[in-house]
């Protein structure tokens, strides 16, 4: 027995089992339902629900509130359908989203960006490469199951450039984390891991010319990084502004790379901000909040899209204050909020 469930205003189609979540129904059937941390953590696939009756698995509070539950909102993640079900998401992509595999990957080098950002470079298999969009993701499936959700920081037109399929990723080390702690320790190249991908409904809508702002914090400029070589690649120029902030300097752990893709790209512009610089830092750019530098530079975004990435508080302002104080409509604020094992479990 399966219900059918419909996306509006796309109508886009799937059928889901009794016993599967909406979203891993819609991501089995190709159909791009919005997403995050799929641990009912961020909110990010939250949906207002038009008709039918949805259950809710485990979620959190901060990510569907019970004033949101009562409006008829669902988080498609941990939400099961009981009857044929009318979803409301503006986010849903077109078809053409690229097949999510399992597949080994080998570690290919492991290089320090700042003292807690290593870049892993992961050889993926060659007989069958991986087709994805800038901006998405892959998840590690861990020996005891657990998943680990990174994004691709580099872009797919990179992968096959020296001969066997590469990509990118940027993790951040969390000390006490199973999966960074080893990253940082015991991880060696050759070693193989296990993944599945590609995940996610972030990337570069493509068939609008709006201009763009890219907004990260931390290690959300990965897949920013992706999208601006895949926007060099293309020939893509739409003006876009990179914002990238971080508590200190070396957050900002790739800045000589985007001070030279600026460089590059006539269209782009590149405005790191730092929040807590120390006097030996000699920081002489932009401080505060990085959400808040961009509202400085743009009291009126009623004309943008907006690509954010990184901790959850700040895509979470963002999304709130773009929107009450510049009139960014809400269906042009594209998201991907980082959640840690710590965010969701509290520990």
């Amino acid at each position: 027995m399966s219900f059918s469930i419909t996306v509006q205003p796309s109508g886009r189609q799937f059928e889901a089992g009794p016993d599967e979540t909406l979203l891993a129904a819609a991501i089995r059937q190709g159909i791009g339902l919005p997403y995050g941390c799929k641990d009912g953590a961020c909110g990010s696939c939250k949906c207002k629900l038009l008709s039918g009756r949805v259950t809710h698995g485990p979620h959190q509070d901060k990510a569907l509130s019970p004033e949101e539950a009562a409006q008829g909102y669902v988080l498609t993640c941990c939400g099961t359908a009981q009857t044929d079900v009318v979803l409301e998401s503006r986010q849903v992509t077109e078809a053409g989203l690229h097949p999510v595999k399992k597949m080994p990957a080998r570690v290919a080098g492991l290089q320090k960006l700042s003292p807690d950002v290593m870049r892993v470079r992961l050889q993926l298999p060659a007989n069958d490469v991986m087709q994805y969009h800038a901006g998405q993701f892959i998840e590690f499936i861990l020996r005891d199951g657990a998943r680990r959700s990174y994004s691709m920081a580099s872009a797919p037109h990179t992968v096959l450039a020296n001969g066997a399929p590469m990509t990118d990723l940027h993790i951040r080390h969390m000390p006490g984390g199973k999966f960074t702690d080893h990253v940082f320790g015991a991880m060696k190249e050759k070693e193989i891991l296990r993944i599945e991908g590609p995940l996610g409904s972030f990337f570069l809508r493509e068939d609008s010319a709006k201009p763009i702002v890219l907004l990260a914090s931390g290690t959300g400029f990965a897949p920013l990084k992706a999208i601006i070589e895949h926007m060099q690649h293309q020939g893509i120029t739409r003006p876009a502004v990179l914002y990238w902030g971080g508590r200190r300097p070396h957050d900002l752990y790739m800045h000589e790379w985007a001070v030279a893709r600026a460089a590059e790209m006539p269209q782009l512009r590149y405005v790191p901000v730092v929040s807590d610089a120390l006097p030996e830092d000699g920081w002489q750019g932009r401080t505060g909040f990085v959400h808040q530098a961009v509202l400085q530079d743009w009291p009126d975004l009623s004309g943008h899209q907006v690509y954010a990435c990184g901790a959850p508080v700040m895509v979470d302002a963002a999304r709130r204050d773009f929107s009450a104080q510049a009139g960014l409509p809400p269906e042009e604020f594209y998201a991907d909020a980082f959640t840690s094992e710590a965010d969701k479990h509290g520990g």
